[in-house]
């Protein structure tokens, strides 16, 4: 805090976090410390980059003033984060009754013995995104053992699991390929096996074309219906 004979201001340097192509502000109190009513203007050695609200105005007996210091977005960042823009905040004792139309240039014109009390405020850049923290327990220049040690074990534990699942895989395709053969030497039996049936069945039913003029047995007939029911049972299962 910074304090005269008129207004005490705070803070006495104007932080803006700066990002690039991002508007930026910041803000301050001017106090006023009498029973007069004060009079202040802000002024800045670079008025294209910042805007100030208000830039005038007047302070009450023992009240407080707000004023909004907003940084224009930049292209660019300065070298080292440097920067020389400077503000002038003037205050001068103002007529009782004196509003903020009031408020002329002439008023901060040091002549006929009048006080204009001058502060100067310097601009201050604060990285928008700071370095992270040295984590807890870790020494500067020291490097984390435990963590390290516990990255180790994660590590092994995680190759561990890699073999385990990639056994497990071996395993079961073993598996599956030995269920495959098995159906597939089922599939060739019974495919063999309905052939020789259909065979059989063609040449039952030359003989009995060839002897149509006679009957036929009844174990015969049982047996061609058997002969059938077992061709049609072997399809559908294959």
């Amino acid at each position: 805090m910074s304090t005269g004979d008129l207004i005490n201001i705070q803070p006495t340097e104007l932080k803006f976090p700066f990002e690039l192509r991002k508007q930026s502000t910041c803000s301050m109190q001017l106090t006023n410390k009498t029973e007069k009513y004060v009079a202040f203007k802000v002024k800045t050695t670079n008025p294209k980059k910042y805007c100030v609200r208000p830039n005038t105005g007047v302070v009450m007996p023992g009240s407080t003033c707000n004023v909004t210091v907003t940084m224009q977005a930049q292209k660019e960042a300065p070298p080292d984060m440097q920067c020389r823009d400077k503000f002038l905040l003037q205050s001068v004792v103002a007529p009782e009754g004196t509003a903020n139309k009031d408020i002329t240039s002439e008023m901060f014109n040091k002549e006929n013995g009048r006080v204009v009390e001058e502060f100067k405020l310097r601009v201050i850049y604060i990285p928008a995104n700071p370095p992270s923290p040295v984590p807890e327990g870790s020494e500067e220049g020291t490097p984390p053992r435990a963590s390290m040690q516990e990255n180790g074990n994660q590590n092994v534990s995680s190759y561990e699991d890699v073999s385990r699942s990639l056994e497990e895989t071996k395993e079961k395709s073993s598996e599956a390929w030995s269920l495959i053969s098995k159906l597939t030497d089922e599939k060739s039996s019974a495919l063999q096996q309905n052939k020789r049936l259909l065979q059989e069945l063609e040449l039952m039913r030359k003989e009995i074309s060839k002897s149509r003029a006679g009957g036929f047995s009844l174990s015969f007939v049982v047996l061609l219906g058997f002969l059938g029911f077992l061709i049609g049972y072997l399809i559908k299962r294959v």
